[in-house]
């Protein structure tokens, strides 16, 4: 029973069909102009109402002055034959006619386009999507909740800032995901806020009894009895409130009594914050994954620094390229990553995302257990495939990889375009199937990848890097680049230095396409060596 009195019985609303707008900040600007033709019925709707209004008051003004001379000699003013039957005539038609006017609906045409339009709308799991965005950038970014509500983000083009009833939304999103560690960060922003004077249809009752119950269930139970005592100073009969405060005090005298030394070990334990989840993290190399995404713990030497080269780069001498040779630059020694300046124009870009835009989805990731595609919440965009078919803009780029690494593209996969959401990754992978995924690929009927090839097709204000875990190593979004590297030996074993990942987009918006090449084909391309690890 006692249990009962602590939970706060506050959720979110159930979804509907979800149309997945948060994993894709391209779809989210349809959003803008759909906002913008709202806000413009909006203001064709208050036009329409206050013309009726003036209508209506002209009407009233007129009379007030008719009236008001009539009162001051009724007989003489109807004894007048043209003021008789004017007032008959108002009296059994224009009221009716004002009544009518006062009585048409201004609002239907407002009413019809937010129907059609509401069928566009983001929906209760975008809601959740963009809010837990918020706190994984939080964690990755070693951002606190003063700098995002301030809105005090690097490379920032048009600064917003959080209320504090929009604070106490993501406390909310966090509690109702059982995540009390971001729910006291939330609550504990937006009565800061509120203590401030900020004026907000959200009072601070409401934040202390999140935030009370978020501090409890993280083991401060100090903290906890004083937030709860501060709730009952503004609204001393709060029923969850009082009943909370109870079995505090009960909990913490049975402590006491018990063993205090071993309360007092407990209680140190208890108070120290912690992140939900991380004890049984499935990501071993997140500390290390978050530092390369903020540009700390790179693990390049001066003297390997020294052997990374710039170059230009002519394909082995393919015809193409002799005359305008492509530029090369060394990002990284082992595993080698190369990076190709210029490599893809605007003109180019703006095609691949022409194509690709109508049919952006969300993006899907191998289940090693069915060898299927399945979403996932650690990947968060939307992708498109193209074919070479298609368009000769793709068939060209397409060409232009295979002339460049030398490796046959015509057992690759098709071009994939993504485009990255709000907080948009792709944590710690490989591209290539492991010996333990023996099925990811044998629908392709074209081996394991082995290798990839990257296109930045966009600038990013903040984050969005591409880092590699295992070896320490950045490399950074710049648009009209591309980056390539083998994600298997020659020998075809896998090199698992190329785990890596997308780091989340902080600000901006991040396009990149994709070329993963395949084993069958590159035999004489890519002749298999003796050892295993070459």
């Amino acid at each position: 029973m006692i249990w009962c009195v602590l939970m706060i019985g506050i959720l979110l609303p159930q979804s509907s069909a979800h149309p997945g707008f948060f994993t894709s900040i391209g779809q989210m600007t349809d959003l803008i102009h759909t906002e913008k033709d709202l806000v413009t019925s909006l203001k064709d709707y208050i036009k329409a109402e206050e013309d009726k209004l003036e209508q209506i008051k002209k009407w009233a003004e007129k009379l007030d002055r008719l009236t008001n001379t009539a009162t001051k000699d009724p007989e003489g003013f109807v004894g007048h034959p043209v003021n008789a039957f004017k007032l008959m005539k108002r009296l059994n038609t224009e009221w009716s006619e004002l009544e009518n006017l006062v009585l048409k609906d201004m609002s239907d045409g407002f009413i019809s386009n937010l129907t059609i339009q509401r069928q566009y709308f983001p929906n209760d799991e975008d809601q959740v999507g963009a809010a837990k965005a918020l706190f994984r950038l939080q964690d990755t970014y070693n951002l606190d909740t003063d700098t995002i509500s301030k809105g005090n983000l690097p490379g920032v083009q048009h600064k917003s800032f959080l209320t504090a009833e929009d604070c106490f939304e993501l406390g909310k999103v966090a509690y109702t995901e059982a995540d009390y560690y971001h729910t006291e960060l939330w609550m504990e922003q937006a009565l800061m806020q509120l203590e401030e004077g900020e004026v907000s249809a959200v009072d601070k009752v409401s934040v202390l009894d999140y935030l009370s119950y978020a501090v409890y269930q993280q083991g401060d139970l100090d903290k906890a009895l004083l937030l709860t005592k501060k709730l009952l100073e503004l609204d001393p009969e709060h029923q969850r409130a009082n009943g909370n405060l109870r079995y505090f005090e009960y909990i913490m005298t049975k402590e006491k009594d018990t063993n205090k030394s071993a309360s007092d070990g407990q209680s140190d334990q208890k108070t120290t914050p912690r992140k939900k989840g991380i004890a049984v993290d499935y990501l071993p190399e997140r500390q290390k994954y978050e530092m390369l995404c903020r540009g700390e713990g790179i693990k390049m030497t001066p003297r390997r620094q020294k052997k990374l080269f710039c170059r230009y780069h002519d394909g082995n001498r393919n015809p193409k390229f002799i005359l305008a040779p492509a530029k090369q630059e060394d990002e990284w020694d082992k595993p080698r990553i190369i990076r190709f300046h210029d490599i893809i124009s605007d003109a180019e870009i703006e095609t691949v995302k022409d194509l690709a835009k109508p049919r952006l989805s969300r993006a899907t990731v191998h289940d090693p257990e069915t060898g299927k595609l399945t979403t996932a919440q650690y990947r968060v965009s939307k992708s498109a495939w193209l074919a070479g078919y298609e368009d000769p803009v793709v068939s060209r780029i397409n060409m232009r990889i295979q002339d460049l690494t030398g490796l046959d593209v015509s057992t690759a996969e098709e071009l994939q375009v993504a485009n990255y959401g709000v907080g948009g990754q792709y944590e710690p992978h490989f591209d290539f199937a492991r010996k333990d995924e023996p099925d990811a690929f044998r629908e392709l009927g074209t081996g394991n990848r082995i290798a990839t090839w990257l296109f930045y097709m966009s600038d990013v204000s903040a984050g969005g890097a591409t880092v590699f875990p295992e070896v320490g190593a950045s490399v950074w979004p710049k648009k009209g680049t591309a980056v390539f590297w083998y994600n298997l030996f020659a020998s075809g074993e896998g090199d698992y230095s190329t785990r890596h990942a997308a780091c989340p987009v902080l600000v901006g918006n991040k396009w990149v396409s994709n070329k993963w090449l395949h084993e069958r084909g590159q035999e004489f391309r890519r002749p298999c060596t003796l050892s295993e690890l070459e």
